[in-house]
Order: C-alpha cells, then structure tokens, then sequence
C-alpha cells in the first residue's frame, strides 16, 4: 500500500513539474520584408515550442529538423530571449523576389514555374501570390525562361547578379529573359508599348545589361525604339530598328 502511494505521488509529482514548464510568455515579431501572415503562423508554432520545452535550443531545432525556414521562404531569423521579462523577440527577413522562371523540359511543351528571389534561390510559386495578396509586390515580375538542363547554382547566381544589379525603374520594362541550349541569353525589353530583343550571348551578362540599360535610355530620350540590339560583342554594338510603318 505504501510502495502504490510513493508510486502515485511520484508520477503527481512529475506530471505537476511538466506541466509547470509549460509558461506563457510574451514575444514580439519583427517581420522585415516577410509576409505577415505566413510569418505570424510561424511566430505561433515556436512560442509554442518555448512554452512547452523553455528552450531556445529546441526551438532552433525545430526549425531545422522541420526545415520551416524554406517552408516560411526565410532568408534569415533570430530568436531570443529575456528571462527578466519573460518576453521572445522574433526577428525575420525574406528575399526579394526577381523575376517567376518557367523551366522547361526537352520537349519545351511541359514546364513547371518557380519564383527566383535576390539571394539566387528557387522559391515555390505561392510566394509571389503571397506577397500580392498582402500588397507587398508591387510590379509584375518579369519571366524567366530557362531549359531544364541549364539548372545550376552557377547559371541561377549569375541571373540574379544581372538584374539586382539593374534599378528598379529598368527592371519594369523588362518583359522576359531568355537562356537557351546554347546558353545564349536573350532579354526582352518593352519600352513604351514596343518590344526590343536584345541579344547577350553566352558571357558578361552583367556588363552588357549595364549597356543595355543605357542604349534603351538614350533610345527613349529620341523617342526611338529599336526592335533589335545585338551586344553578342561586347565591343561593337548593333542596334536595328523594324522597317514597318
């Protein structure tokens, strides 16, 4: 009888000093360039974590083991923790996203989309619906068109270099990039309702954007618009302009 009673109390007891870890606190989310909705569920999830284990540790593991930095398209976090208040403080930021890719397979008939956000990464293609219904996208994105066996971190970074590199306002006139099977880059610029094809072959992209930002704005100042600027030959430029009336 006495063995049962030691028995009973023992489990009270530890049942009582689980629950005492359980502790309410208060937290305060910054949310940097993240959605607020998709982030604030995240908040929810590792408070609940602290108030169930009063463990930054295992909030960190959490976020690892659940991978929910890519499911929440985090490109940073910081958790911490004041024991005098009682108070979490979650500081969060996402990527900027660049431009919606379609990757195309062989046949070039199937693809599937993906978003390529500033930090050279594919996110999934909710985050720019995400970001749209808060109204925190506030231009369309531009296309990207990329063969799927061009697929590489290489190829991603050297696109995302290019155009962070570009301001914003000439962001806005491009309507597609284009890399094809012979790595050949191809940019779409529309300027004031007419398209131009700008051809920038396989290397130095990112100087031949900076030429090409250039062309389009002398081009525009002469209320000019080219259908054609090859700067294949970073060197010698060739501009053409359409024949039609």
């Amino acid at each position: 009888m006495h063995r049962i009673l030691i028995i009973l109390i023992l489990f009270s007891f530890m049942a009582h000093s689980k629950f005492a870890t359980k502790k309410k606190v208060k937290y305060r989310t910054y949310f940097g360039k993240c959605p607020s909705r998709v982030v604030g569920n995240l908040t929810l999830k590792l408070v609940k974590t602290f108030e169930d284990t009063g463990s930054l540790k295992e909030i960190k593991k959490r976020i690892i083991r659940e991978r929910l930095d890519e499911k929440h398209f985090l490109s940073q976090y910081d958790v911490r923790y004041n024991p005098l208040r009682s108070f979490l403080t979650f500081s969060f930021d996402c990527p900027e996203p660049l431009m919606k890719v379609q990757i195309y397979k062989k046949n070039g008939l199937e693809y599937y989309t993906a978003i390529l956000v500033d930090n050279g990464k594919l996110f999934d293609p909710t985050y720019e619906y995400i970001l749209e219904t808060e109204k925190k996208l506030k231009t369309k994105l531009p296309s990207l068109a990329l063969p799927i066996g061009e697929i590489d971190k290489s190829i991603q970074m050297k696109i995302t270099k290019m155009v962070k590199n570009l301001d914003h306002d000439f962001r806005k006139k491009i309507s597609e990039i284009i890399l094809d099977d012979e790595k050949k880059l191809t940019i779409i610029v529309s300027n004031r309702g007419k398209p131009t094809s700008a051809f920038l072959g396989i290397d130095k992209w990112e100087l031949k954007s900076k030429k090409l930002k250039k062309i389009i704005s002398y081009m525009s100042k002469k209320r000019k618009t080219p259908s054609i600027i090859n700067l294949t030959n970073d060197k010698k430029v060739v501009v053409k302009f359409s024949t039609k009336i």
